[in-house]
């Protein structure tokens, strides 16, 4: 395996640095780098972070010394296994693509030259990577949004915008998981709860998980949104 650095990362964090390029190949090493450091993780060990090409690690050092962890770290490195033939997890997303749902869908429209239905089928015409999560609990950084969609954030960001926003953001696509200020360009809305905290586990999903958007028109829409309100919807997930 290439070189991985072990950035330390004040008193009690280090990171564990495996590229310095975005890719889904990168991320899949901090994926299984990250669950295999979950399981193994002994005292001392409080929290992890993973990120597109890095995994920051939290760690008590009253309980496991710098030296440790180091060693617990390059020890699951050594050992780390990485296969092109890992399960797919795909989360098929209703999104309601309609005018109302979409303030932005013009301004998507205009800086991309493309058609309303162009941009539908694009945008939901591929499986997502989850690459990290951030930003809200349960905010998906996704990968691999077809180029010909990219157009710059808002120059003024919105004050609010209601969870369950999709979103453009320069080359990425995300769903607002909570209501919060931003300033993605905003193409459509999914009932969906992304985060709930009538779960036993509020977010959904987790990184290297992928998202699927499936369109749906209005009533379609209102009739899962009963259903997400009511704690009884339950989204569609296939493994590959």
């Amino acid at each position: 395996m290439e070189e991985i650095s072990i950035l330390t990362a004040g008193d009690s964090a280090v990171t564990v640095e495996f590229d310095r390029k975005i890719s889904p190949e990168v991320n899949q090493k901090v994926t299984a780098f990250a669950k295999a450091l979950a399981e193994k993780k002994g005292k001392g060990v409080l929290e992890l972070i993973p990120t597109f090409r890095s995994v920051t690690v939290f760690y008590d050092p009253f309980r496991i010394s710098y030296g440790k962890l180091c060693e617990l770290l390059q020890g699951i490195i050594e050992n780390l296994e990485v296969t092109g033939e890992q399960k797919k997890r795909i989360f098929y997303i209703p999104v309601c693509y309609e005018e109302s749902y979409a303030p932005d869908m013009h301004t998507v429209m205009e800086h991309t030259g493309l058609s309303r239905q162009s941009i539908i089928e694009l945008h939901s015409g591929r499986d997502y990577l989850i690459y990290m999560l951030g930003f809200l609990p349960g905010f998906p950084y996704l990968g691999g949004m077809d180029e010909r969609l990219a157009t710059p954030r808002l120059s003024t960001p919105r004050t609010r915008i209601e969870a369950g926003s999709v979103g453009i953001g320069g080359s990425q696509t995300g769903i607002y998981p909570l209501d919060s200020p931003g300033g993605w360009q905003l193409i459509g809305k999914t009932p969906v709860r992304l985060y709930d905290q009538r779960r036993e586990d509020p977010i959904l999903y987790r990184a290297g998980d992928y998202i699927r958007f499936v369109p749906v028109k209005e009533k379609e829409y209102q009739e899962i949104d009963m259903h997400c309100r009511a704690g009884n919807y339950h989204c569609q997930i296939a493994e590959s």
